[in-house]
């Protein structure tokens, strides 16, 4: 059992068991923004999805809260997504990084993902303390390349599908069994998808008035034959 520690913003320490890690591909609620997103993959090699929404299941213990994750080859890149955990009949939201290795991806996205350790922020936020005003949520990203930051992606998860859609979708009623943690879809890289020494990413809730941030370094192991 993978058992991933977080915070809540009262300080409360949460010890949550995750058996059972979702990517939610291709998640987004304007049929447009999602084409787009799939030429945008479809430019690196990437093949189209048999259907969308499409959920690929990924080992649990590639979550994790390290502020630095070691990749095969320089040819992976981050994206930032809300995640969603269920623990002990609560929804609780949380940020990720979809880490992908885009050149395994060309020839299978399941594989791509599951190539790669999936770094996730410390904060949690109960989901029913944001549900109602959910689609004024931002999430932000940026990338550091030969000491350069640069805006990565920004815009409101309105143009997601919300989670309670993508999780009746995936389990056929509202419910997400407890211990399974759900990426919940990203938003198109501003300048096109590439990789980056460093990848920072963040979740703003401007009605409470709180962000959730994280941020990682990618150390690149070599490649030998």
């Amino acid at each position: 059992m993978h058992v991933l520690s977080f915070v809540l913003p009262d300080g409360q320490e949460l010890r949550a068991p995750i058996n059972s890690l979702v990517i939610a591909g291709w998640a987004g609620r304007n049929l447009a923004a999602v084409e787009h997103h799939i030429e945008e993959l479809a430019v690196l090699g990437v093949p189209r999805p048999s259907t969308v929404p499409l959920y690929y299941r990924v080992a649990a213990d590639q979550l994790t809260t390290s502020s630095e994750v070691e990749v095969l080859g320089p040819e992976s890149s981050g994206e930032a997504e809300i995640m969603i955990l269920s623990f002990e009949g609560e929804l609780f939201v949380g940020l990720g990084s979809d880490h992908t290795d885009r050149k395994v991806e060309t020839y299978s996205v399941a594989v791509s993902k599951q190539l790669c350790t999936k770094p996730v922020a410390r904060a949690l936020w109960r989901f029913e303390e944001v549900e109602k005003h959910w689609d004024e949520l931002q999430l932000r990203s940026w990338i550091t390349v030969s000491n350069e930051r640069v805006l990565y992606q920004e815009g409101s998860v309105a143009s997601l599908l919300n989670p309670r859609e993508l999780i009746r979708r995936h389990t056929e009623n509202a419910a997400l069994a407890s211990g399974t943690a759900m990426f919940c879809g990203t938003l198109a890289a501003i300048g096109g998808i590439r990789s980056s020494d460093r990848f920072e990413m963040e979740l703003n809730d401007p009605v409470l008035k709180r962000t959730i941030r994280h941020a990682y370094d990618a150390q690149v192991l070599p490649m030998v034959a």
